[in-house]
């Protein structure tokens, strides 16, 4: 069955490859105006972090906004495209080496990434200020959580490598809710984290459990940004090409890394990033369709 599920992984992955490729070649002359090398160096940091379980979307988009590498209202369309590619290979090395229960991988994974289909053709059409509302919130949350497995007030899970009855159907749920908000450009590790250890099931299942989802949820929601041209094509390449060499080099070289002080830094820049973000949401005053009209007449 696992052979089946990595197939069909390959698969998502050859279709997103080959509609955002086409995408970019159609563009190449219209491509942003930031840094290739700037965007090439935070592609390769956060997917370094990424492999070693501290995640790439918060980071990514702190770092996006802090060197003024993308517009705020295409982050979150950016960071789906972008880790799209290094993800499927982070989830097809999870996916083999770590074993979970069958029914609960496929119950996850698939409702993951239908939670994310429906998600990005709404968050892909929000404005500005909500996307910078949305974002804000949702990297305080996600602050919080990883404070709070920090200080040890998340419980410490059990030895489940899968969940029945009321507890498969939480799950199953919950991954939904988290493929959705993935398209708000919220990482699902961290939730993921907090769903499996709260469910009683060993900590080791959340590094499947959350790559194999984003892995899944992924494609299918990075290739609806595209569609809708709702993501900053050059970040996105430098982080599909040079970010899978940091998810190698985390993965194979690296042995030992202060992990902890590398999460507090990550935490804090987190918190940074979402009071920024939601004080540009209070800041940015939309302009009413009806004037917008108006103007344009």
């Amino acid at each position: 069955m696992l052979k089946i599920i990595l197939s069909l992984l390959g698969l998502l992955g050859l279709w997103f490859s080959i509609v955002f490729v086409k995408d970019f070649t159609k563009h190449k002359n219209q491509l942003e105006d930031n840094s290739w090398v700037m965007v090439s160096i935070i592609g390769f940091v956060t997917n370094f972090f990424d492999a070693l379980g501290i995640g790439s979307f918060a980071t990514g988009a702190a770092l996006l906004k802090t060197f003024k590498q993308s517009n705020d209202r295409v982050i979150p369309g950016t960071l789906n495209v972008g880790y799209c590619i290094p993800v499927i290979v982070e989830g097809f090395i999870f996916m083999t080496v770590i074993e979970v229960e069958t029914v609960t991988l496929i119950s996850m994974l698939t409702s993951a990434t239908i939670g994310a289909y429906l998600g990005a053709g709404i968050v892909s059409k929000l404005s500005e200020k909500k996307i910078q509302g949305i974002m804000g919130c949702a990297l305080f949350v996600t602050a919080l959580l990883m404070f709070a497995g920090k200080v040890g007030w998340m419980p410490s899970g059990g030895e489940a490598i899968g969940l029945s009855g009321s507890k498969l159907i939480i799950a199953v749920i919950a991954n939904f809710i988290l493929g959705a908000l993935m398209t708000a450009g919220i990482g699902l590790y961290a939730p993921c984290m907090a769903l499996v250890f709260f469910l009683g099931m060993s900590p080791k299942v959340a590094f499947p459990l959350m790559f194999g989802s984003c892995a899944f949820l992924m494609p299918v929601a990075s290739v609806k940004f595209v569609k809708e041209g709702a993501y900053n094509r050059k970040a996105s390449m430098a982080f599909s090409t040079v970010g899978v060499i940091g998810i190698f080099v985390a993965t194979y070289l690296v042995k030992t890394l202060p992990i902890s002080t590398l999460t507090w830094i990550v935490i804090g820049v987190v918190l940074y990033t979402s009071i920024s973000m939601l004080r540009s949401a209070l800041k940015n005053k939309e302009i009413p369709e009806n004037m917008v009209a108006k103007v344009q007449e």
